[in-house]
Protein backbone atom coordinates (compact mmCIF):
# COMPACT_ATOMS: atom_id res chain seq x y z
CA UNK A 1 0.00 0.00 0.00
CA UNK A 2 1.51 3.35 -1.06
CA UNK A 3 0.85 6.89 0.51
CA UNK A 4 -0.60 9.40 -1.40
CA UNK A 5 -1.25 13.02 -0.76
CA UNK A 6 -4.46 15.13 -2.06
CA UNK A 7 -3.43 18.96 -3.23
CA UNK A 8 -6.39 21.03 -2.61
CA UNK A 9 -6.61 24.77 -4.67
CA UNK A 10 -8.60 27.59 -3.89
CA UNK A 11 -10.04 27.75 -7.63
CA UNK A 12 -13.45 25.77 -6.93
CA UNK A 13 -16.30 27.61 -9.16
CA UNK A 14 -18.23 27.60 -6.22
CA UNK A 15 -16.55 28.41 -2.89
CA UNK A 16 -19.12 28.66 -0.99
CA UNK A 17 -19.43 25.00 -1.70
CA UNK A 18 -15.99 23.70 -0.78
CA UNK A 19 -15.90 25.48 2.31
CA UNK A 20 -18.59 24.23 3.63
CA UNK A 21 -18.08 22.22 7.13
CA UNK A 22 -20.96 20.00 7.17
CA UNK A 23 -19.45 18.84 4.05
CA UNK A 24 -16.50 18.22 5.33
CA UNK A 25 -17.49 16.57 8.37
CA UNK A 26 -19.43 13.85 5.93
CA UNK A 27 -16.26 13.49 3.45
CA UNK A 28 -13.46 12.52 6.61
CA UNK A 29 -15.97 10.38 8.09
CA UNK A 30 -16.03 8.64 4.90
CA UNK A 31 -12.41 8.49 4.61
CA UNK A 32 -12.13 7.44 8.39
CA UNK A 33 -14.23 5.11 7.62
CA UNK A 34 -12.35 3.45 4.76
CA UNK A 35 -9.44 3.16 6.80
CA UNK A 36 -6.99 5.42 4.55
CA UNK A 37 -6.96 8.49 5.83
CA UNK A 38 -3.76 9.21 7.66
CA UNK A 39 -4.16 13.35 8.22
CA UNK A 40 -4.55 16.35 6.73
CA UNK A 41 -4.65 20.38 6.74
CA UNK A 42 -5.75 23.77 5.17
CA UNK A 43 -2.37 25.78 4.85
CA UNK A 44 -1.94 29.61 4.50
CA UNK A 45 -0.32 32.12 2.43
CA UNK A 46 3.01 31.77 2.27
CA UNK A 47 6.38 32.75 -0.18
CA UNK A 48 8.63 30.97 -1.93
CA UNK A 49 12.29 31.45 -1.55
CA UNK A 50 15.47 30.49 -3.40
CA UNK A 51 19.15 31.46 -2.55
CA UNK A 52 19.93 32.51 -6.17
CA UNK A 53 17.73 33.73 -9.39
CA UNK A 54 13.80 33.90 -8.73
CA UNK A 55 12.03 31.63 -7.19
CA UNK A 56 9.71 29.30 -9.19
CA UNK A 57 5.83 29.82 -9.29
CA UNK A 58 4.45 29.22 -5.45
CA UNK A 59 1.35 27.36 -4.88
CA UNK A 60 -0.66 30.58 -4.51
CA UNK A 61 -3.74 28.89 -5.03
CA UNK A 62 -2.82 25.67 -2.79
CA UNK A 63 -5.48 25.81 0.34
CA UNK A 64 -4.78 22.18 2.09
CA UNK A 65 -3.48 18.71 1.91
CA UNK A 66 -4.89 15.12 2.60
CA UNK A 67 -3.05 12.08 2.95
CA UNK A 68 -4.33 9.08 2.23
CA UNK A 69 -3.32 4.65 2.14
CA UNK A 70 -4.25 3.43 -1.29
CA UNK A 71 -2.81 0.49 -3.26
CA UNK A 72 -2.92 2.39 -6.55
CA UNK A 73 -3.22 6.54 -8.04
CA UNK A 74 -6.20 5.18 -9.36
CA UNK A 75 -7.25 4.25 -6.29
CA UNK A 76 -6.70 7.46 -4.36
CA UNK A 77 -8.23 9.16 -6.90
CA UNK A 78 -11.11 7.39 -5.78
CA UNK A 79 -11.27 9.74 -3.03
CA UNK A 80 -11.77 12.63 -4.88
CA UNK A 81 -15.81 12.03 -4.23
CA UNK A 82 -17.24 13.75 -2.08
CA UNK A 83 -14.42 16.10 -1.51
CA UNK A 84 -15.40 19.95 -1.03
CA UNK A 85 -13.30 21.14 -3.79
CA UNK A 86 -13.42 18.69 -6.08
CA UNK A 87 -17.45 18.43 -6.13
CA UNK A 88 -17.44 22.27 -6.19
CA UNK A 89 -15.57 22.30 -9.54
CA UNK A 90 -11.88 22.69 -8.19
CA UNK A 91 -8.70 21.45 -8.59
CA UNK A 92 -7.50 18.80 -6.31
CA UNK A 93 -3.93 16.98 -7.37
CA UNK A 94 -3.32 13.62 -6.75
CA UNK A 95 0.42 12.73 -6.16
CA UNK A 96 2.11 9.75 -4.66
CA UNK A 97 4.50 10.34 -1.87
CA UNK A 98 8.08 8.41 -2.12
CA UNK A 99 8.96 5.41 -0.07
CA UNK A 100 11.28 5.73 2.86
Amino acid sequence: MNDYILLMHNDATDSVAANDSAAWDIYFAHLQNCGRFEGGSAIGNGLAFRKVGQPGASGEHLSGYLRVRADSLQEAQSFLSGNPVYEAGGTVEVRELPRD
